[in-house]
């Protein structure tokens, strides 16, 4: 039997509509466009910084929208917030070719998905269970899984998918991404992606976004030695940025995947930041001071300050989440 999902009827309607809905198979759901919702909610037609400063307004509303539904128990599962990571996916996800690079997140995945797709309204609906969320709203923010983006909690677990499926696409010239943490720095598995993604040639950036704690465990309790010299041994090249701007993350993101494509070979991007809110909801053990580290380096407040007309953007993307959480709740829940 044919899977189905709900999507929107007209494909030119923004995501924050509340447009009629109907079932079509998901392989006609695959080979729908985003283009209205790209020129719209991601702002493809603005200058960078107001475009970048948009889209990660929009990701951090709708976070801190997840965690107050969260908190009202309107939410299935579990939730893991980027708060403080926005401009990494930003600047990362904005540097690929979204009609053939392939995105593989993980746990903490919203900021990436947003930025690929601008869906809030189906993302929002699937972490609510219903029915028109992405995955018919069974998957959760872990197991996302629309066009070329998917996500899994499994740490590492994803690294050896992204070279095989860089492997898979090459011919094409698509590029995979994997976004990885400190906290998986561990995981044979990424050693034995990194190992073979050299050995075969397959195109795959390696983002490393460092936040220094990994769930409740500090870093210097987990991880010996330098993050960024970890692809060294294995003939990768390394690109490294630490900062949180996101324009200067879209530019080093652009030579490494431009790196990537041209010469067909692996990179390893790594990317010091910060995450602001807890790891899952309320279970965050840093001392006050160390809370207040991370909030210094929040990239929202400096991209504010470069766009003339911030407090109207603000407005739009609230707008865009409050539509989308209504929306959602007035949806059916997901059964089976």
């Amino acid at each position: 039997m044919t899977k189905e999902r709900a999507i929107r009827k007209d494909e030119t309607v923004p995501a924050s509509s509340l447009a009629e809905l109907q079932i079509v198979t998901s392989s006609a759901a695959r080979n729908l466009t985003l283009a209205h919702t790209e020129r719209s909610l991601l702002g493809f037609e603005l200058p960078a910084a107001v475009r970048f400063y948009q889209q990660m307004m929009l990701i951090r509303l709708v976070e801190e929208r997840l965690l107050d539904l969260f908190s009202q128990g309107l939410l299935f599962g579990t939730t893991h917030t980027s708060i403080g990571q926005e401009a990494n996916a930003v600047g990362v996800i904005n540097a690929l070719d979204r009609d053939r690079d392939i995105v593989w997140s993980n746990h903490r995945c919203h900021g990436h998905f947003i930025a690929y797709s601008g869906e809030v309204e189906g993302l929002i609906a699937e972490i609510m269970g219903r029915v028109t969320g992405i995955c018919g709203g069974r998957g959760g923010s872990q197991h996302l899984c629309f066009r070329n983006f998917h996500s899994n909690g499994i740490q590492g677990g994803i690294a050896p998918v992204a070279v095989g499926s860089a492997l898979a696409r090459k011919d094409e010239g698509a590029v995979a991404v994997v976004f990885l943490g400190d906290g998986t720095m561990g995981e044979g598995a990424v050693y034995e992606s990194l190992n073979l993604a050299s050995v075969f040639a397959a195109p795959v950036v390696f983002v490393i976004e460092d936040n220094e704690i990994a769930q409740t465990t500090p870093k210097h309790l987990t991880v010996s030695g330098s993050i960024v010299a970890r692809a060294e041994p294995f003939g990768v090249r390394t690109f490294a940025y630490d900062g949180n701007d996101p324009i200067a993350i879209y530019e080093l993101a652009q030579e490494a995947v431009g790196y990537v494509r041209a010469e067909s070979r692996p990179c390893w991007l790594y990317l010091r930041t910060e995450r602001i809110g807890p790891h899952s909801k309320g279970d965050d053990t840093r001392p006050a001071e160390r809370l207040e580290q991370a909030r210094a380096r929040d990239p929202i407040p400096p991209m504010r300050r470069r766009v003339a007309n911030a407090d109207e953007i603000d407005a739009y993307c609230l707008n865009v989440v409050d539509r989308a959480v209504e929306s959602a709740a007035a949806a059916a829940l997901a059964r089976g």
